[in-house]
Parts: structure tokens; sequence; C-alpha cells
């Protein structure tokens, strides 16, 4: 297996974290939390790796989440 193919399991699993927690702390359905983290610029940074962000633990990503674009929970 390449790195690549390493690379875009890691990231299909911390995406699938990020939701499943998300949902969790939010008290809201998974299929919300998947509307909130796909409408967010946090997720296009994962997918696009900058800043290494994909790298971080899923919970301060939620975390960062939360705290840089609120406006997606209302």
């Amino acid at each position: 297996m390449d790195g690549n193919k390493l690379e875009n399991i890691y990231q299909e699993n911390l995406e699938e974290r990020i939701m499943s927690y998300l949902a969790e702390t939010e008290d809201i359905s998974y299929e919300k939390s998947m509307e909130i983290y796909y409408r967010s610029k946090l997720s296009k940074k994962i997918e696009e790796g900058k800043e290494g962000i994909q790298y971080l633990d899923y919970k301060v990503l939620v975390g960062i989440l939360k705290e840089t674009e609120p406006e997606l929970f209302k």
C-alpha cells in the first residue's frame, strides 16, 4: 500500500471520528454533524492538508470547529 492510499484512509477515519464526536458532544444526529462538518472551512483545510491540521487529534479539531465557526451550529 502506498503513502497516498494510507493518507486517504487516515483522512476518512479522521472525518468519521470528528463527525461522531461532534454528534455526541453537541447532542445532535450524525446526519446533522455531517452537514456541519462538510459545510465548514475546517473540512476543506483537512481535505487539502493545509498547515498539517489533519494530524491534530479529532477532539482538538472539534474544539477548533466550535470555536472558529459557531455560526454552523445555529
